[in-house]
């Protein structure tokens, strides 16, 4: 068993399992930790858990200290000279004439690296570019190219919901979406509707998605027709999260009905007598 706990990197990177080495931490709270590009700093997001070895594929790396007063003006300054680096980068970037979006600049933690995160329709040969920086910053030059969603969860910003984006906020990683989680969530397929800040379908819609496909694996679909006590109807919609149908009677008669287990009549399900008229079919009755 090893404790662990859960680090966002930075304050929007990616979140990670880190061994706690037995210290206590604060949900919170910032603290210096090992990283693949060497020293660098995080945010604790979870509670210490105590997990098998067996779980993690490869040796959790582990956390260093505190972030102490030096750390933190350590972390201002460099995020200040990461600004004015941006700013450089973008003229550089106009000088060259390079089909690319600058999106965000970071300084290594002990400032031996240099990295530019940007965007671009396709390949870019940035060769030059990062000829030009390194004469100017005189540390390891990175230009990391990165997909819409990745910008979306570094710049921030507020979804359809009115909250934080949720990958900018407590998403791990990025899990596939599909047209197909809106459909059968009866969701309108208006592009506007069902994409998010970054253009792409949003994520929320796969949260839901399971317990939608399980609760209409058990309902009538649209168009169906189905044996009630009242007679045959034709299912008009379907309300999965109600578990209820809009149905029509031969005479044009729609009423909402309630199912009492999640299966068609057809193949022996009870159906709750209690009917609530909605409306009539113009022209009829």
């Amino acid at each position: 068993m090893v404790e662990v706990i859960q680090v966002r990197m930075r304050e929007s990177g990616k979140v990670v399992f880190y061994n706690a080495r037995g210290i206590k931490f604060n949900v919170g709270e910032y603290i210096v930790l090992e990283a693949d590009r060497g020293i660098d700093y995080g945010q604790v997001v979870s509670e210490t858990e105590l997990i098998e070895n067996a779980a993690f594929d490869e040796p959790l790396k582990a956390v260093i200290r505190r972030v102490d007063n030096k750390d933190k003006e350590k972390i201002k300054k460099n995020k200040q000279k990461s600004r004015e680096a941006h700013n450089i980068c973008e003229k550089k970037i106009i000088e060259h004439r390079l089909p690319m979006k600058l999106v965000d600049t970071e300084y290594a933690f002990d400032v031996s690296k240099l990295v530019f995160y940007f965007t671009s329709e396709g390949r870019v040969d940035f060769r030059d570019l990062v000829k030009d920086l390194a004469a100017v910053f005189k540390v390891r030059i990175e230009l990391r190219q990165i997909g819409v969603r990745d910008e979306a969860k570094m710049l921030g910003g507020l979804g359809h919901c009115g909250r934080k984006l949720c990958c900018g906020t407590f998403l791990k990683d990025f899990e596939p979406v599909t047209i197909k989680m809106a459909k059968e969530q009866n969701m309108s397929l208006n592009p506007t509707k069902i994409s998010g800040v970054c253009g792409r379908l949003m994520c929320c819609l796969d949260y839901e998605y399971k317990t939608y496909k399980d609760f209409s694996a058990y309902l009538p679909v649209e168009g169906e027709r189905l044996k009630t006590p009242e007679g045959t109807v034709r299912v008009r919609n379907v309300n999965i999260l109600k578990k209820k149908v809009m149905v029509e009677f031969e005479d044009g008669l729609v009423k909402e009905i309630s199912f009492a287990e999640c299966s068609c009549p057809e193949h022996g399900c009870p159906v709750h007598k209690k009917i609530t008229v909605l409306k009539r079919k113009k022209g009829k009755g």
